[in-house]
């Protein structure tokens, strides 16, 4: 049941010394948020809220050890929601805020301390990602308000990418527009690959700096990355987040003439034909039916040809993703699954992979359906020329992390 949200009296206080810090994510009309003690990595209270700026905002919020408690914000905007949090947990052990930022362009390859500077160079990627950024602002802006005192820390998408050689970001168009224009190839998912491709190093018991993988992040966004020491050299998404895979609604890769023959058949303008191929491609636009992988494996069960060829076009498309990926490096030590399809769905995986048969995977059915849970993340057997991993993502914990290396006022003081 939904209960209307009332401001309560007073806040708990603490007399610990902050040991938590909060994670947010920003969406448009969302807040994903988690509260995560950075000593023991134990994620203390998470939660959503959805549907901000309408009358149906809602804000669902899970405890350590408590039942989903769900209040009605009706109206609330990123503000609002952020103090409703707030004054649902005890803010008085927040040492530090790190927030998740899709598009830090050029100016940012790694995680920084928020000051005007740098709320000042967010905003200029804003054209690069105008559905993005824009709401990653109002959740700092908002969570700064709450919070003036404290480290808030932006993490972005992007930086991970910044390794990449310029043979493989730069676009084959007139340079003068990657001069003066930062037209190039970003690449996103940043976090997510960082965290798998460590994680990968961990469970294989490697050096990162001695291992090559392939991570590939699906989920209603996909992407995939190759890895090489620890650093991206190359990635399938590119200037936004369009480029590359077949996704939940977004086309991936098409003719860049698509635009212009669209506008010609269909008289439909250029934002009109990009907000097609944002919102209604991929797999919605293939199917049909929907976005949601796990509805389309069940309709193509049940005869949904075009549930069925969506998730065909959408596994043949990863696989060629994963192949020319592997121009960037000598050898390919294992490829890494990762995200909500990524994780959990076997079918999509072993579609995948039998069409990578030119690496020589043998996958081991058993172990692919209980997602390598219990094989150290591994789905492939002993005779398989090609490691395959399932390693579940955490990027809010690549946030805490990172936002928990400013919890010592003296690194990277703000701006006065």
């Amino acid at each position: 049941m939904v209960q209307q949200y009332r401001c309560p009296a007073m806040l708990s206080h603490s007399t610990h010394s902050p040991t938590e810090v909060l994670v947010m994510n920003s969406g448009s009309s969302s807040l994903k948020f988690s509260l995560i003690d950075h000593s023991t990595e134990e994620v203390r209270v998470q939660g959503l809220a959805e549907s901000l700026g309408t009358p149906d905002a809602v804000l669902h919020l899970s405890r350590v050890g408590r039942e989903k408690e769900i209040y009605g914000i009706p109206n609330a905007g990123h503000s609002q929601a952020i103090a409703t949090v707030i004054d649902q947990i005890d803010g008085s052990r927040i040492g530090a805020v790190g927030h998740r930022v899709v598009h830090g362009g050029e100016a940012f390859s790694g995680s920084i301390r928020i000051n005007p500077a740098a709320l000042a160079a967010i905003r200029h990627c804003v054209p690069l990602a105008p559905l993005h950024n824009p709401a990653n602002l109002a959740g700092i802006e908002a969570a700064i308000e709450r919070f003036p005192a404290l480290p808030h820390v932006a993490v972005f998408d992007t930086a991970f990418h910044q390794t990449m050689p310029r043979h493989a970001f730069l676009y084959a168009i007139p340079h003068a527009f990657y001069e003066e224009h930062k037209v190039r190839r970003y690449g996103f998912h940043g976090t997510s690959h960082r965290f798998v491709s460590a994680e990968a190093a961990r469970l294989l018991g490697k050096d990162p700096a001695d291992l090559q993988l392939i991570t590939a992040h699906l989920g209603n966004g996909c992407s995939a990355c190759a890895v090489k020491g620890g650093l991206s050299v190359d990635t399938t998404m590119g200037l936004t987040p369009l480029e590359g895979l077949v996704m939940g609604t977004r086309s991936g890769d098409v003719d860049p003439n698509l635009h212009q023959f669209l506008a010609a058949a269909l008289g439909k303008s250029l934002d009109e034909i990009t907000a097609i191929l944002n919102r209604e491609s991929g797999l919605l636009g293939l199917s049909g039916l929907s976005n949601d992988m796990r509805q389309l494996a069940e309709a193509a069960d049940q005869g949904h040809s075009r549930a069925r060829l969506a998730i065909e076009v959408f596994c043949y498309r990863l696989a060629k993703g994963l192949l020319a990926l592997a121009a960037g490096l000598d050898r390919i030590d294992a490829v890494v699954f990762t995200g909500g399809i990524g994780e959990n769905s076997a079918a999509v995986r072993e579609k995948t992979l039998s069409h990578l048969r030119i690496l020589g995977p043998v996958l081991d059915a058993q172990l692919n359906a209980k997602h390598g849970r219990e094989s150290g993340g591994s789905i492939t057997g002993p005779d398989s020329r090609l490691l395959a991993l399932v390693i579940p993502t955490n990027e809010e914990l690549v946030i805490a992390r990172e936002a928990a290396r400013f919890l010592d006022h003296s690194i990277n003081p703000p701006s006065r």
